[in-house]
């Protein structure tokens, strides 16, 4: 579904991303993990067709960049990010953020929309458990619900690859918990698509991941099943701090190490 080779991001004299070698398979379901500044979100918009690496090659759906119009790959990737938020008008309805991502638009316009696309958008939210709201405001939504919605937007198109970057982000305790039993029916939905799932916290990882990338300053620390990479060891040479690492019933906790 995915695949970096050697992959490098230079933005003005700066090295963003350096030599990141990385596969995504299909039934996959990542975790990308790191502090800030280690490049996650800059690797998110090249493995969805928004950013060309300064080198390197990617391949996406079997779509070699340089090759392939990437306008085109960007309509088959579903994308749920902190930036989109900022793009939606606060007085679109929840449903035509939705629906919107049909016709790859932010906010709506003068665009004819299949009946079907409107019902499908609404099944979307349901699905999410916004089926009440789909007539609110996006700007009265809270936080959690407002994620909510992306995600549902995020699925309107039917991705071969869905790219969540920090879902669950300003979120409280109870929303975030919420997004995360959204996100484990997610992970574990054999007819879901294979998924990237940014974040800063291991508490962040939905039970049914299945795979980690862990980056720091740019470059690959570990790649693999989650199990061998959400690890105190690896996490600790990722963050810089000697951490511990706990995992319960498929849920993760990091600490700092007391001695």
């Amino acid at each position: 579904m995915l695949e970096l080779s050697g992959v490098a991001v230079v933005r003005d004299g700066a090295t963003l991303l350096a030599d990141v070698d990385w596969t995504v398979r299909e039934g996959e379901r990542w975790v990308l993990l790191g502090p800030n500044g280690a490049g996650k979100t800059t690797l998110l918009q090249v493995a969805g067709a928004a950013l060309f690496p300064s080198r390197g090659t990617v391949t996406l759906l079997g779509e070699r960049f340089g090759e392939a119009d990437l306008g085109e790959l960007r309509t088959r990737v579903g994308l749920s990010s902190a930036a989109l938020a900022e793009r939606v008008p606060g007085h679109e309805r929840a449903v035509d953020v939705v629906v919107t991502a049909a016709h790859g638009v932010v906010g709506r316009w003068h665009e004819a929309y299949d009946p079907a696309d409107t019902d499908r958008a609404r099944d979307l939210l349901g699905r999410v458990g916004l089926r009440a709201f789909a007539d609110r405001r996006f700007g009265t939504l809270s936080e959690g619900e407002r994620k909510r919605v992306l995600l549902a937007r995020a699925l309107m198109t039917d991705p071969e690859l869905l790219l969540l970057d920090e879902p669950a982000a300003g979120l409280d305790l109870g929303a975030r918990e919420a997004l995360l039993r959204l996100l484990t029916r997610l992970a574990v939905d054999e007819d879901a698509p294979p998924s990237v799932l940014v974040t800063h916290h291991v508490e962040e990882v939905p039970i049914g991941t299945t795979h980690a990338l862990l980056l720091s300053r740019g470059r690959a620390v570990a790649a693999g099943p989650v199990a061998e990479v959400l690890t105190g060891p690896l996490l600790s040479q990722a963050f810089g701090l000697p951490l511990v690492v706990t995992e319960q019933d498929g849920r993760y906790a990091a600490r700092a190490a007391t001695a």
